[in-house]
């Protein structure tokens, strides 16, 4: 089964390729449970095409019949994403491999970004000189939260940037087939979200601050419940 964005319906012979040449085309980005491939499509365009490996037992027919697949998520996800104005890699196509009436492989193909640097530079580098950086994704991520979205891993590497040569910064989230929609984001469910994050403790007191200015929200509860979560997760994957 392959569904295409239909502004890239004259790619469908290449996509519906994709299963047999995945293997044999284009630069490995990422090899682990799944598989992420850049690939140059016959009109040129890089895209980045990700493999979900196949369900184990009888998560392949759950997932037939019961769960929505990754892939499916991911490229919903990024449409309804898109329509919000929030930025992400465009999405191009999904396609699902079926064997015996179960889900095997599942591919998820969009755009490559253009964006080139991640969240986890703030893991070792003093806050000096990234402070109009972490300004403009407090007020990035409230947008999104007013929206009613929120990004269930919002970590490091799923959140993309870059500055541009006004000094504008730009975002993208990427890996998105964990969200959740049209469903309110509070102060403390907001705090929460932050927990991920690498850095050290000025780069979330500046975060919290700018984000509670973005939202209206109380300064010093925001700073105190996003130091609070982010300590606790760290505490515990420590």
């Amino acid at each position: 089964m392959t569904v295409l964005n239909p502004a890239y319906e004259s790619l469908r012979v290449w996509v519906e390729s994709v299963p047999r040449i995945f293997a044999e085309q284009g630069e490995v980005i990422y090899d682990a449970r799944n598989q992420i491939r850049l690939i140059t499509a016959p009109d040129g365009k890089e895209l980045c095409v990700k493999r979900f490996h196949a369900p184990r037992g009888l998560n392949g027919w759950i997932y037939k019949f019961w769960r929505t697949p990754k892939a499916v998520r991911a490229y919903e996800n990024a449409v309804r994403l898109c329509e919000a104005g929030i930025s992400t890699p465009e999405p191009v196509a999904y396609i699902l491999e079926e064997e015996g009436g179960r889900l095997r492989e599942s591919y998820l193909i969009s755009l490559k970004s253009g964006l080139k640097r991640n969240m986890y530079e703030f893991r070792h580098h003093p806050l000096e000189g990234y402070e109009p950086i972490v300004q403009a994704f407090a007020q990035f991520t409230a947008h999104m939260h007013e929206e009613g979205i929120l990004h269930r891993d919002y970590s490091p590497g799923n959140i993309l940037f870059d500055v541009d040569k006004k000094g504008q910064v730009h975002f993208e989230i990427v890996d998105i087939n964990r969200m959740v929609f049209d469903k309110p984001v509070g102060l403390e469910r907001a705090c929460r979200n932050f927990c991920r994050l690498w850095g050290k403790e000025d780069f979330f007191r500046l975060l919290a601050k700018e984000y509670a200015k973005a939202r209206g929200f109380d300064e010093a509860e925001c700073t105190r419940l996003t130091i609070k979560y982010w300590k606790r997760f760290w505490r515990f994957r420590k």
